[in-house]
């Protein structure tokens, strides 16, 4: 894990809101209301891994510095918005939301799979706090990136080591590996991000507004999608790759580095033409 922080490291005076982007507020809300609902996904995670006592210790201190993420992102939007709520966006979020708490297996099939799937979560949420780092100007949001970015790296570490340990006795062939690699990249445009930006951003304006996931979610991912750019990206295929036990290297990882940017740019292009017609 990496070095513990908490929010008194940091340094919050130096919030300057003439270097907030506007498009970028609505993905920090988002964010923060999905990093703090860790709760879950630990209660989830020992459910799944009951009787691993190491993997049990790292989940709950994985679930702790994911809260601190949320904490540390809401706190920024309120100083952005003072009339934000995060507190209460999160308890909007959690009322509408909830992750299958009854499970007692892997939704993936075996612990081996949901560890694969946990290490692409933490292969995107990586690349996507180091193209907020880089994206934005504004000198706090750039230090609790930083250090966020930091932190799902180690995830990523953490979540792959105990994968090693399951592998073998999993025996998934390098194809299951790869399918719930890619199943998970999938499940980005789920739900979740949907309902976390319905919450955050559009509930603290009409308490009474519909739901509509299709439409939240093109207005996320169009935001969203503007931080990156191609380095961002590399690192988190090339991670990927690498966690369903394929080389990180070569042609064929060359070859997917470059298709997953192609896809992200048309995407991206995509949703800006669709917002604009809209508009």
């Amino acid at each position: 894990m990496s070095k513990r922080w908490t929010l008194d490291d940091i340094d919050w005076g130096a919030f300057d809101p003439d270097r907030v982007d506007p498009d970028l507020v609505p993905v920090i809300k988002t964010a923060a209301l999905v990093e703090a609902n860790s709760a879950d996904y630990v209660h989830y995670l020992r459910n799944v891994f009951d009787g691993d006592d190491a993997f049990l210790a790292a989940a709950d201190q994985w679930g702790e510095e994911e809260a601190q993420h949320g904490a540390a992102l809401g706190r920024w939007a309120e100083l952005v918005d003072p009339g934000f709520s995060f507190e209460a966006a999160l308890d909007a979020f959690r009322r509408g939301y909830s992750l299958p708490l009854d499970a007692e297996t892997s939704v993936r099939g075996s612990r081996a799979g949901e560890l694969i799937a946990r290490c692409v979560v933490e292969s995107g949420t990586s690349s996507f706090y180091s193209a907020i780092r880089d994206a934005t100007d504004e000198p706090v949001l750039t230090e609790i990136a930083k250090r966020i970015a930091t932190d799902e790296f180690f995830h990523y570490q953490l979540f792959h080591k105990h994968f090693k340990r399951y592998r073998d006795h999993a025996r998934l062939s390098r194809l299951a590996k790869l399918r719930i690699a890619v199943g998970r990249v999938q499940e980005a445009e789920d739900d979740e991000l949907a309902y976390a930006y319905y919450a955050a951003n559009v509930l603290p304006r009409d308490a009474h507004a519909a739901y509509d996931q299709g439409a939240l979610a093109k207005d996320y991912w169009r935001r969203a999608m503007g931080v990156y750019d191609r380095p961002h990206l590399e690192n988190a295929a090339r991670m990927i790759l690498r966690a369903a036990d394929m080389p990180p290297d070569g042609r064929l990882a060359n070859w997917a580095v470059s298709g997953f940017w192609a896809y992200v740019k048309w995407r991206r292009d995509r949703l800006a033409r669709s917002m604009a017609k809209a508009a």
